[in-house]
Formats: C-alpha cells, sequence, structure tokens
C-alpha cells in the first residue's frame, strides 16, 4: 500500500487529496482538503502570502481526514506560461541481434527531448506518441522487436522555471514538497476521457476560474496541448460590467441563474439583484443575464476552435469535444457548444466507478483536474522521496523516472 496525494492549485479553489494504491492498483481516497483560492490569479501565484496559507489550510485539512502527515505531492500546472510542441528523437540498434530494449525507448525518448527551449523554461512531461522502427510506424510497444533504428514522435510540455519555483515554495511553506507537477490538461483527462475517446481522437476542455486548459488526444496519447488565460472569472467580469453590478453578486447571478444560450432561456424570469449607485434591489432578467454570458462564452469557443485549427487536427476528432472544470456545469454550455463547433460535445465528471473512499463530493466536472491527479500518481508515477532534483530532475534520476513512468503507459 502506497500513498499518494494530489494538489490543485486553481484560481478559483485550491484542492488537495490524499489516496492509497494497493498492490493491484486500486486507488482509495483517504483525505480530502478543499478551501477557496488566495492569491492565484489566471493559474499563476501572484500573492505568495495569501496563496501558501490557502494550500496550508487545504493541506491540514486533508491531513485530518486522512489521518496521514503529508510530505509529497503530485501538483497540477497550467498558465500562459507553458509551452508546448512535437519532436523526434532517432536512435540505432547497434547490439549484436538487433532485439529492441527498454533502454533503447529510453535513449530515442531523450533524443526527443533534446530540443531549442526558451532557457527559462523546463521540461515537464515528455509523452511517447508513436515509434517508428525501420520504416514501420505505428508501433506502440517496440520492446522485443528486431529493427536497426528506432524514431519516436513526442509530445513534449515545459514550464517556466520561475513560475514552478514559486509554487515549490508555496508549498514548502505548507511543508509539502512537490514530487512532480502534472499539466491540468492531462490530469483532467486521465479522469473523465474514455480509451475509446482518446483512440479516436478528442479535445479535453477543461475551464476553471482564471484558465481554458485544453488536451488534444489522439490514438491514445496527448498530440497538443495549450493553456488559454481565460475562464470562468471572465464570465462573472462581463456580468458585473454588463449589469453594472458587484462582482461577488455577479457570480451569484452566474451560478443560480445562468445560461449559456438565449434560446435556452424559456422564461424571462426577473431575478432581484444589488447594483452598483443604490441601495435598493434591481430587476434584472434571465435574459439579461444569458445574452451576457452567451457573448462570452462564443467568444471562448472562437479560441478554442482557433488552437484546435493551429494543431492541425481539426478533421480527426471524431470523438468531438469534452468539457469539465467548474463552468462546464453552466446550464445550456453543451448545447450550444454542440451547435458551433458541429461534433459530439457531452460534460465529463470524473469516473469514480474504480475509486472508493471519501468520493461523495468528487463527481463534479469542478473536480476533474483534482481527481486525475490522484489517478496519475496512481497509474504513472511512482517516484522516491530521497531523489534529488536538478533544474527539475538529476541525469540518473530522470532516466529512472522515465523508464518507469514509460513502462507504464506501454501496452502490456
Amino acid at each position: 500500500m502506497r500513498t499518494v496525494v494530489g494538489l490543485d492549485i486553481g484560481t478559483s479553489k485550491i484542492a488537495c487529496l490524499v489516496g492509497e494504491v494497493d498492490d493491484e492498483g486500486r486507488l482509495r481516497v483517504i483525505g480530502v482538503g478543499v478551501v477557496p483560492s488566495a492569491g492565484v490569479k489566471k493559474g499563476l501565484i501572484v500573492d505568495l502570502e495569501g496563496a501558501g496559507r490557502a494550500i496550508e489550510t487545504a493541506v491540514t485539512k486533508a491531513e485530518h481526514t486522512s489521518g496521514v502527515t503529508l510530505e509529497d505531492a503530485l501538483v497540477g500546472v497550467a498558465g500562459a506560461h507553458i509551452v508546448s510542441l512535437n519532436s523526434r528523437g532517432t536512435v540505432s540498434i547497434s547490439r549484436s541481434n538487433h532485439v529492441v530494449q527498454q533502454d533503447d525507448v529510453r535513449r530515442v525518448l531523450e533524443a526527443a527531448r533534446t530540443v531549442a527551449l526558451p532557457h527559462s523554461h523546463q521540461v515537464v512531461h515528455l509523452i511517447p506518441r508513436g515509434f517508428w522502427l525501420d520504416d514501420e510506424n505505428g508501433v506502440r510497444n517496440p520492446v522485443g522487436l528486431h529493427g536497426y533504428r528506432l524514431e519516436v514522435e513526442a509530445h513534449l510540455v515545459a514550464a517556466s522555471r520561475a513560475v514552478l519555483q514559486t509554487v515549490e515554495a508555496c508549498c514548502a511553506e505548507a511543508g509539502l514538497h512537490v514530487q512532480a507537477f502534472v499539466l491540468q490538461p492531462l490530469a483532467a483527462g486521465e479522469a473523465v476521457l474514455t480509451e475509446d475517446e482518446k483512440e479516436l481522437g478528442v479535445v479535453l476542455v477543461d475551464v476553471g476560474g482564471g484558465t481554458t486548459d485544453i488536451g488534444i488526444f489522439l490514438e491514445g496519447a496527448a498530440w497538443h496541448t495549450v493553456s488559454l488565460p481565460v475562464g470562468g472569472h471572465h464570465l462573472s467580469h462581463d456580468l458585473a460590467v454588463g449589469l453594472q453590478c458587484p462582482l461577488p453578486v455577479a457570480e451569484t447571478l452566474k451560478v443560480r441563474y445562468g445560461c449559456a444560450s438565449v434560446a435556452a432561456v424559456t422564461e424571462n424570469e426577473p431575478v432581484d439583484a444589488a447594483t452598483f449607485g443604490d441601495t435598493s434591489a434591481h430587476t434584472i432578467t434571465r435574459r439579461d443575464i444569458a445574452e451576457v454570458l452567451e457573448y462570452r462564452v462564443l467568444d471562448l469557443f472562437d479560441l478554442i476552435r482557433r488552437e484546435i485549427k493551429r494543431s492541425g487536427y481539426d478533421g480527426l476528432l471524431p470523438a468531438g469535444l469534452v468539457f469539465c472544470g467548474g463552468s462546464a456545469q453552466l446550464s445550456g454550455l453543451r448545447e450550444l457548444a454542440a451547435e458551433y463547433f458541429g461534433l459530439p460535445v457531452r460534460v465529463g465528471q470524473p469516473r469514480t466507478a474504480h475509486l472508493s473512499g471519501l468520493i461523495d463530493t468528487l463527481g463534479s466536472p469542478a473536480f476533474a483536474a483534482t481527481v486525475g491527479l490522484l489517478q496519475w500518481g496512481a497509474h504513472h508515477h511512482q517516484v522516491r522521496r530521497d531523489e534529488r532534483r536538478i533544474n527539475g530532475y538529476s541525469s540518473s534520476t530522470w532516466k529512472e523516472r522515465l523508464s518507469r513512468w514509460l513502462t507504464s503507459l506501454l501496452p502490456e
């Protein structure tokens, strides 16, 4: 039995989950700590003290419910500082029998990792998309096959060193060591996407408070990822401006009466809300709210479509789009998205069928990335605490980690 911890530092909330993984890989949630976020804007920490206190509170709550003193955690990362690209690596199989071994897979991934990145960034993920053995492509697991030249196409994700160091400093204040960073759309995809969707081609859209994180999955792997600096808080801000009301009032109106589509508002129900400039309540209709929200949601859809086209995979996504995150719960969003993109659309909730324990509150789309962090730790990440890191990973440690992680991803 081993313990995994996931920490989701979002713009709206900070959530810490604790899980136990048994020898057969089954995950049981034993600790939950969720608090309102502080000091975080558009996925970035802007107030070290405020964010540190919120993280500490979430960690303390998770410790109390689990009865475990937390030391290490997988931490979600998002924001406009993320850089992602696809790269290739090639190595020769020089041994006499020309049989591919695990060490050859490690070497070819190291070769793919050697790309020009901004000096201010470090690699967070290197995900194999597919292997070539000599002239044969579409190889999923080359280990044990015969060949002379092994190639790989991989998806590489890098993040700002300064941003990651700030997160590490905040976590350290809460007594927590960052075991590894996990990109938010990868974590969310772990929780809400089916294997069929990832195989056929699907877009994962995680609409959080400050960012919208996108992951395009094809042939079972991530092929394109990006983090847009637009999220649910922008919907509330537009309501506050358009309806001339305080931001907390706008947030309440969005949650209680909001709808992403004007056409879906069948009854123009009046709503009383406090506005600026007077002390009395002002009558606002649900249609007024929907008009503001639809405009902003369509603007977000424009950005998502532009990113899908930029990826070059816009014609290869028969599974459509899966929305998650807190703002995915907005009434009418799924229907409007299906009409706009002309593709299948569903709202993704964390799959809890294979989870046990404290899962009653974790079935909401808002907890997709948080639950996904635990599942990522259970399935892909097992690292000893005493492994030291230099610029993210030491050479030997990175190789050991990569070998274990890659083995978990390749089919048996």
